[in-house]
């Protein structure tokens, strides 16, 4: 049976569109860093080669005579970014965001049954395919997030910080401090095809007792 991560991590994927606490375990994830305005044409390139990767992980499984013991068929991951201003971007912030001064790690989740040697191979494989000078930049990482404020955020991404006042306003009652300005998103919406006003990304960012 297919897994599917909407249906059946939804209190990952699924929060409402009130802030609540979660506690995030230990994932694995390809990663790609970069730095400038996600609005630009080259952006989407690190879009495609996490997707390219993902997909090509997950279709030779398939294939596989052997597969892994734990294996099972899985729906793709959604995309997510975290993101963090440049020394510049902070020093220059006006409570207006210049965005050719974001920095952005994005990444795909994998499923645990896959390991950094079976992604080595696939890397490889798609490198000799497709080249594309991003693909040296993709690394398998295995990322704790731990205690987290997150929500639903429905909307255009220009109007997130409406949505994060609320989850820092949250936080206070509940004697939390957020840890950082560092802040992720998880893309629940294809941008390229979804009105900015019915996109849906739910935002999370890590907190502590206070």
């Amino acid at each position: 049976m297919k897994h599917e991560w909407r249906k059946e991590e939804k209190n990952y994927y699924q929060p409402g569109r009130k802030p609540e606490l979660k506690e995030i375990p230990r994932f694995q994830f390809l990663t790609i860093s970069g730095q400038g305005n996600p609005n630009s044409e080259s952006f989407g390139e690190y879009i495609a080669q996490l997707y390219a990767l993902s997909y090509g992980l997950k279709m030779n499984l398939k294939k596989m005579d052997n597969p892994p013991a734990e294996y099972q068929d899985y729906a793709v991951y959604p995309l997510e970014g975290v993101w963090d201003l440049t020394e510049e971007g902070r020093q220059t912030y006006d409570g207006a965001i210049d965005k050719d001064e974001l920095v952005f790690t994005l990444m795909i989740r994998q499923p645990d049954f896959i390991d950094e040697e079976y992604f080595r191979e696939i890397l490889e494989l798609t490198g000799k395919k497709k080249p594309h000078p991003l693909l040296d930049k993709v690394r398998f990482q295995s990322i704790e997030e731990g205690p987290v404020v997150q929500m639903l955020h429905v909307g255009s991404y220009d109007d997130e910080p409406e949505s994060f006042r609320q989850m820092e306003a949250f936080a206070a009652e509940q004697r939390l401090k957020r840890l950082s300005k560092t802040h992720r998103e998880i893309y629940l919406s294809d941008f390229r095809k979804t009105e900015p006003a019915k996109l849906k990304t739910v935002l999370r960012f890590r907190v502590a007792k206070s």
